[in-house]
């Protein structure tokens, strides 16, 4: 059984809460200094055990002054190791666990196409194809909102569907490495994925989905508070009224599988600075819907719709 832990602040918390070094089969470090190296404190928590890392920049921790957290997956007895150059990839449980990339070469067109590609030569390994990926987020700058839309010619052209993968971007403004105008998170399933929809036509044509179904684990897009027909923003500057939206939105989705929000096992949340004061207030809200779910809530610098405060990456598990 897939075990997700919310982001703590730090190896050393992350050691107090139990987890077998050799169960994780993946982490994310969110970083709020491109420079901070953690290599020392990672290499001391794990040892011989080598992992995955996805390194996301982020403006802050929300709920800490912490430098960085860090959040784990993990799956009895750690899965198989797979090895690329200096990439490393764990497979358990028929899903394939991959570290974020980035390169610093290029414009943002070409550093995207380039994350693909790399993603594809690392899925390689595993003896998948992109068509296997369940969820992409990407992590772009706020200066390059309006070059975004220049990332749709690489994924329709490396993404070749029919399932095309959940997908979430967020705007940080402390690159993962200094050139990097572009890091790209993407998970991976072998075995049959279903499309979860629930009718939302603007999806037809965009290479995410609201929602891919891999087995018993359903892996969401990103969703802001976005009106799926109109696609015109709703809430402008009410947090709570967003967040109800968001989670509502999600449960729509999910009962496209038989399930509810209690099915949720994990809630990456990306808030705004001008979400930051009221956040604590929807706590009510993330226990009243999703009563289950390990939740990680991080500062970016914006979202990809300047009016949205939110964004939230869920995961379900079903039965």
């Amino acid at each position: 059984m897939t075990v997700y832990l919310p982001a703590v602040p730090g190896y050393p918390a992350l050691a107090e809460t139990g987890v077998a070094v050799t169960d994780v089969v993946h982490v994310t470090e969110y970083v709020t200094s491109a420079g901070l190296s953690l290599d020392a404190a990672r290499a001391a928590f794990f040892g011989d055990h080598v992992v995955p890392v996805s390194r996301v920049p982020v403006e802050a921790i929300h709920g800490t002054d912490a430098p960085y957290a860090v959040g784990v997956t993990a799956y009895p007895g750690g899965g198989e190791l797979l090895t690329d150059g200096d990439d490393v990839l764990r497979v358990a449980g028929g899903v394939v666990y991959l570290p974020s990339v980035h390169t610093t070469e290029g414009d943002f067109r070409s550093q995207y196409r380039w994350c693909l590609s790399r993603v594809s030569s690392l899925l390689s390994v595993a003896g998948l194809g992109m068509g296997s990926l369940v969820r992409t987020v990407d992590y772009t700058a706020t200066a390059t909102r309006a070059e975004y839309p220049r990332c749709g010619r690489p994924r329709k052209e490396l993404l070749p569907g029919p399932v095309h993968p959940g997908a979430a971007g967020i705007l940080v403004d402390v690159p993962v490495q200094r050139g990097a105008q572009v890091a790209l998170d993407a998970i991976a399933a072998a075995g049959p994925l279903t499309v979860l929809n629930p009718g939302w036509a603007r999806y037809d044509t965009l290479t995410y989905k609201p929602a891919v179904r891999a087995g018993d684990t359903v892996y969401l897009a990103g969703f802001g508070s976005l009106d799926p027909v109109t696609q015109l923003a709703v809430h402008e500057g009410d947090l709570t009224a967003q967040t109800e939206f968001i989670y509502h939105s999600i449960e729509t989705v999910l009962a496209e599988a038989g399930a509810t929000g209690a099915n949720v096992t994990a809630l990456v949340e990306y808030l705004t600075p001008a979400a930051v004061a009221t956040y604590d207030a929807t706590r009510q809200l993330r226990e009243k819907h999703f009563p289950n779910a390990a939740v990680t809530s991080v500062v970016c610098s914006a979202l990809l719709r300047p009016e949205f405060l939110l964004e939230t990456v869920p995961t379900a598990v079903l039965g």
